[in-house]
């Protein structure tokens, strides 16, 4: 499984062969959706509501559900090259965003009915925008996140139709992020990079890490925030990212998406699917 959400109450979680899993008891038992009409990898996922949602994946697919996952139609692939999308974002049943391998990004203003392509500008001192784009995230004001290659973060105001990059000075790809309690942004890359920075995108920090797992998915609820990726990396913080202790995951298995149950109970997720969280 490679990324998860809530929809509601409800646990949906996606990923390899189109597979969809879906719990109703907090993520404790979960069971396939009813009808997935692709067999691809789904790579992301978002929901509005407890009814209504898209996933994304190889092929530049998107489905969407309007019953809680349990069934999904296409609204777009491609059969002409595999230029995956890696993650989608909605903020409302209406506005919705979409990205990819090499700048691809895609914007709906109709749920989905029709999609389209956005030119982004090319990063600080490159002649193209040719970045893979590998997750967002949004922030409570609206604004937009996109984690990509060579250390960029990139970010929308107005849902996605315009973009601007912001340096973290790491080198190297950033694979997830998150907005903080205190509105903060924390973002993770390669080799258990973690790094932090104000919620403008600046005076960022690396924060001290030994797990060397590249960092895969984050979930933040209220001052609690915890980090998973490769080879079991798992830190958690009870301080809203100030300071962060480490621990891996059962047998070092990697990690490939997370949540935070009403109780703040971890819901994992791996290659091998669901994961039980060991305190």
């Amino acid at each position: 499984m490679l990324d998860a959400v809530w929809a509601g109450e409800r646990v949906v979680a996606v990923g390899d062969h189109g597979v969809v899993l879906l719990s109703d008891d907090q993520g404790k038992r979960f069971r396939q959706a009813r009808s997935v009409p692709v067999s691809t990898q789904l790579t992301g996922v978002s929901f509005v509501d407890a009814q209504r949602g898209w996933a994304v994946g190889h092929w530049g697919a998107i489905l969407a559900t309007a019953d809680g996952g349990e069934s999904w139609q296409i609204q777009r692939l491609s059969s002409d090259v595999d230029r995956p999308l890696f993650d989608v974002h909605f903020f409302n049943a209406q506005q919705g965003v979409a990205v990819g391998l090499w700048s691809l990004l895609l914007i709906t203003e109709d749920g989905g009915k029709t999609w389209t392509e956005q030119s982004l500008p090319p990063p600080p001192g490159a002649r193209k925008a040719d970045l893979n784009l590998m997750g967002l995230f949004a922030g409570s004001h609206g604004t937009l996140y996109a984690t990509a290659e060579h250390g960029q973060l990139l970010h929308s105001e107005d849902q996605g139709k315009s973009w601007g990059y912001l340096d973290t000075g790491y080198a190297g790809s950033l694979w997830s992020g998150a907005v903080l309690d205190d509105g903060s942004l924390l973002l993770g890359g390669q080799r258990g990079t973690l790094l932090q920075g104000t919620k403008e995108g600046k005076g960022w920090r690396r924060l001290p890490t030994h797990g060397k797992g590249s960092v895969t998915a984050m979930a933040v609820a209220g001052s609690r925030v915890l980090v998973v990726g490769l080879d079991g990396l798992m830190m958690l913080s009870e301080d809203g990212g100030r300071h962060f202790q480490e621990k891996q995951s059962a047998d070092d298995l990697s990690l490939t998406a997370v949540l935070l149950d009403a109780q703040g109970t971890p819901v994992l997720f791996s290659r091998r699917g669901v994961m039980p969280y060991q305190k």
